[in-house]
């Protein structure tokens, strides 16, 4: 009596499809803001946003002197997104390692470099999204506060200003996920970003600035905020050397760990 070993059956798959790019995006979108940590990060961001046009609200109404053009408010709403928001860049790379996503993530999309590609097409996207929130709501609050004061409304945000705004928000959010990619730590990524984006600035660069004049020719070099200021001073002429600074400084910050955190993420393996 002969017995047969069962019929092996296999299923092409180099056919299939790959998943769509697009796709893709949608849902690294979604992981930034479908958990709780996401909800509330917006959550306090938008209560921060309220509350700054609130106080200015409340400063106008109590000082017929005071007087806050589109300008100003732009440049007023600009700082609670950039005290939060850069952390949805950092979460949207660290979170694949310390929950271990990735393991998921890569192998539903082996080919990391689309994933990563994803990631930073859906931290730009949030990017535009804040701002257009953060005009539209500076927008109403330029005319309610114009009202209140007494005074004509005044809308002096010129195009050129509101790109520079943009810019350098993608600058310090690519910058917070470089900085992601190359730790893989969301802790220790947190810590780094706001050491070199705001401690730094203010408690070091900011000292030696005021003290020595060797300092005001080299810190615009090696600070993304000393570099950047020029391009969002409305009244500051743009010169050669300040774009030279702020490509030097955003080689050492953006461009050094992207390129490197990439190498990282390409080859490290969720554990």
């Amino acid at each position: 009596m002969t017995t047969h070993a069962p019929e092996r059956r296999t299923i092409d798959i180099s056919r299939t499809e790959g998943i769509p790019f697009s796709r893709l995006v949608k849902v690294e979108w979604r992981k930034m803001l479908d958990t709780r940590g996401g909800f509330w990060l917006l959550a306090i961001t938008g209560v921060l946003l309220v509350f700054a046009v609130a106080i200015v609200l409340l400063v106008i109404g109590l000082d017929e002197d005071v007087r806050v053009s589109a300008l100003d408010w732009s440049t007023i709403l600009t700082i609670p997104l950039s005290l939060l928001l850069p952390v949805f860049a950092i979460q949207s790379v660290t979170s694949e390692w310390s929950q271990r996503t990735g393991l998921v993530t890569f192998s539903l999309e082996p080919h990391r470099i689309r994933v990563l590609l994803a990631k930073v097409s859906a931290v730009i996207l949030l990017v535009l999204a804040t701002i257009v929130v953060a005009i539209a709501l500076g927008a109403v609050a330029n005319v309610v506060g114009a009202q209140m004061g007494g005074y004509d409304a005044r809308w002096n945000l010129e195009v050129s200003t509101l790109a520079a705004t943009v810019f350098v928000q993608l600058v310090y959010f690519l910058m917070a996920f470089g900085i992601g990619m190359v730790l893989l730590s969301t802790p220790a990524a947190i810590a780094i970003f706001y050491v070199v984006a705001l401690l730094l600035p203010f408690m070091v660069y900011g000292t030696l600035y005021a003290l020595f004049d060797w300092a005001q020719d080299f810190i615009p070099w090696i600070d993304l905020q000393f570099a950047t200021a020029p391009l969002l001073d409305p009244n500051d002429s743009v010169s050669a050397t300040n774009i030279a600074q702020m490509a030097v400084a955003c080689t050492i910050w953006v461009v050094v760990p992207l390129v490197l955190g990439s190498r990282r993420v390409l080859s490290s393996e969720p554990k």
